[in-house]
Formats: C-alpha cells, sequence, structure tokens
C-alpha cells in the first residue's frame, strides 16, 4: 500500500501506539480518520493530524464501533485501509477472572474490532487493507493471561478466515503480531497483576513496524506479519499484552 495519499481509519488512536502511529501515517502523507474514547487525547491527536475528522467512541459499544467504517468513508471520500489498534489487557490465573472481566476482555480485543473489521468488509468497495494488531500471545498464551490471550486469539482466527475468504478480491488482511510494547499498556490492566515481561519495543519501533507492514501489504492475499509471507506470523520474543 502507498501510504502517501493512502485514506485510513484508525480507530484506537487515543492510545499510546494508535496516537504514535497516527503521527507515523500523517507524517507519511496519509489522510487519517481517527477514532478513539478520550475525548480529549482524540482533540489533540487530530489536532497534530492537520485537524483530521476524529469520531468518540467506546469499544463496548458494537453498534458505534460499526459505524465507524462508513463515517471515515464519508469524511475521507472513501477508505483504503482500516488499522485496529484497540485492546486492554488484564492478568491472573484463569480461576480468578470473573465472568464480567472475561466479558470486558472478548468485548474490548475481539468483538469491537471485529465489529469495525467487518462493516469495513461490507463496504462497496471494500477496503484495501485490513489491519488489526493482536501480540505474539496468539502463537504462545502465558499462564495468568489465559482471558486475554484467548481474546486475541480469537481475533486472529477471524482474520486468518477472512483472508482465506478474500484471497481473489485485492483485500489484504494483515495480523500484526507485536511483541511486549512499553506502553504502559499493563498498567492499564481491568484485571489482575502483569507477570515479570522482558524488555519490549518502544511506542515509536512499533509504530514503524505496523507502517512497514502496511508499506509492503499488497503483494499478495496472504500478507501477514512475520519473517516472509509463507503462512508463520511473527514470534517475538516473551509475552505480548500489547493492544
Amino acid at each position: 500500500m502507498n501510504i502517501t495519499g493512502a485514506r485510513v481509519l484508525l480507530p484506537g488512536a487515543t492510545g499510546a501506539i494508535g496516537s504514535a502511529l497516527a503521527a507515523r501515517l500523517h507524517d507519511g502523507g496519509a489522510r487519517l480518520a481517527l477514532a478513539g474514547r478520550d475525548p480529549e487525547a482524540l482533540e489533540r491527536v487530530a489536532v497534530a493530524c492537520a485537524d483530521a475528522p476524529r469520531l468518540r467512541f467506546d469499544a463496548y459499544d458494537l453498534d458505534r464501533c460499526a459505524l465507524a467504517p462508513r463515517w471515515a468513508a464519508r469524511a475521507l471520500g472513501g477508505l483504503d485501509a482500516v488499522v485496529v489498534c484497540v485492546g486492554v489487557a488484564g492478568f491472573g490465573p484463569a480461576d480468578s477472572v470473573s465472568d464480567a472481566v472475561a466479558e470486558h476482555l472478548f468485548t474490548v480485543n475481539a468483538l469491537a474490532p471485529l465489529a469495525i473489521l467487518r462493516a469495513a468488509l461490507a463496504q462497496e468497495p471494500p477496503p484495501g487493507v485490513l489491519a488489526a494488531v493482536t501480540g505474539v500471545v496468539v502463537d504462545a498464551p502465558p499462564a495468568g493471561m489465559a482471558d486475554y490471550a484467548a481474546a486475541k486469539s480469537a481475533l486472529a482466527a477471524w482474520l486468518a478466515a477472512v483472508r482465506r475468504e478474500r484471497r481473489r478480491t485485492g483485500v489484504t488482511v494483515l495480523d500484526v503480531r507485536l511483541p511486549h510494547v512499553e506502553s504502559g499498556f499493563a498498567g492499564r490492566r481491568v484485571a489482575g497483576d502483569p507477570p515479570r515481561l522482558p524488555q519490549g519495543l518502544t511506542v515509536g519501533e512499533a509504530a514503524d513496524r505496523i507502517v512497514a507492514e502496511l508499506a509492503t501489504s499488497g503483494a499478495g492475499p496472504h500478507s501477514r506479519t512475520g519473517p516472509g509471507r509463507d503462512g508463520e506470523a511473527a514470534r517475538g520474543k516473551g509475552v505480548s499484552p500489547s493492544p
């Protein structure tokens, strides 16, 4: 995908990774439509990105999530890519996680991204690139993160199935499996105490990885992160409570 001039919807633009990604894409010449939960942060990021159109939403409101692609297409005159950076962490042994916390983790980490991306697929024409950040927890779910890893794995499985469904339509589906990122994400957890985490990427490095993946996408219908595009996702070291 050519970043310059690309019309990109970025849900999760008020988070640490999302806001850094917005800056990188804006600097690269992309035209952005920003969506996020924190109104003050959303305004700040939008102003820094040439007063980009913005939409406030909560990931728990799935109906509003589903409205985001249509809103972005109207605001930008079309839509070339959707990059979902929505997520929330939760920790603890499986038997200590309440059903309410599990529901929260699955809603924010799986159902909300699915609602956004499904609505984007339904557009005519659909965006050429659909991407979401999962994490290396998909490859190696760690102890103490069962529900969080299960939610991210559900999103990854959906992306894999849609990639197969759309392999001949020109839609590239990206599963961005970042290793741990020093974003403070674990500190904003909804439950439990995080395990000891390895030194992670900086937020800027994580944003650069996502931009690089977007820039090289579109070469084929199987595009995804990782060393090569032969079906193996990136396997970073350690666990990853990344959005």
